[in-house]
């Protein structure tokens, strides 16, 4: 049995990628959440992640760490991680490898809290470069394969690692076009992406420096989780 180590599900955006990715393409596994230690425990997730990061799949003796490449290693046993067709698949690395080391304006300006709604103080330049890359990255794949999902009609690793993306855009309504919003929805219709954020809403832990990065850049309007 697989193990998979992920941080809590309302804050932890790297580890929901591979879940959802296992959940959707119903790859068993077992799932360890360890809760983020801030800086009270730096090395909370040391005990099974060299980097101590999350996410950290374990498959026996066998340690693969980074979402990049746990999703590599699933490939390698499980049919559909990737697209069959040569053109789509390649489409697809490239789609999710730019997400992977990419948008850091998103990343640093619209941090992932699933069980908040906040109105951003302020849409810089930066933030609107990836907000227009987006639009331009998913239209492409939609167009060019046809949809549902970006890389044809059946979920893949590039849609996992854009799922992110979809919760963040419900935290924080950016200005997007018709058809990103649609696609965000849709990802965030998916029967693995209800779990993750049904169990994001219930958890009651909190850690002090993902709340206050949020509470820098914008106003809460709601705040749907549990107390």
């Amino acid at each position: 049995m697989l193990d998979l180590y992920i941080g809590n599900k309302n804050y932890s955006s790297w580890s929901l990628r591979p879940w959802v990715l296992m959940r959707e393409l119903n790859i068993p596994f077992r799932e360890i959440l360890v809760p983020f230690g801030g800086t009270r425990k730096p090395d909370a997730f040391r005990a099974f992640s060299p980097t101590g990061k999350v996410p950290c799949l374990v498959d026996g003796t066998t340690t693969v760490w980074d979402s990049l490449a746990i999703t590599e290693y699933l490939a390698e046993r499980h049919a559909g991680v990737w697209p069959a067709d040569a053109v789509a698949r390649a489409w697809a690395r490239s789609a999710a490898a730019e997400m992977h080391s990419g948008f850091q304006a998103m990343r640093n300006i619209c941090g992932m809290n699933c069980g908040l709604r906040i109105r951003l103080h302020a849409i810089d330049a930066s933030l609107t470069r990836d907000l227009r890359r987006i639009e331009q990255l998913w239209a492409d794949g939609l167009a060019r394969f046809g949809g549902p999902f970006l890389a044809g009609g059946r979920f893949s690793a590039a849609d996992a690692f854009f799922a992110p993306v979809a919760l963040r855009i419900q935290t924080y309504d950016p200005p997007l076009d018709e058809t990103a919003r649609r696609y965000a929805a849709r990802l965030r219709e998916l029967p693995a992406m209800l779990q993750w954020y049904e169990a994001a809403l219930t958890e009651t832990w909190r850690d002090p420096e993902h709340e206050d990065e949020v509470r820098a850049v914008g106003a809460w309007i709601r705040d749907l989780r549990a107390k």
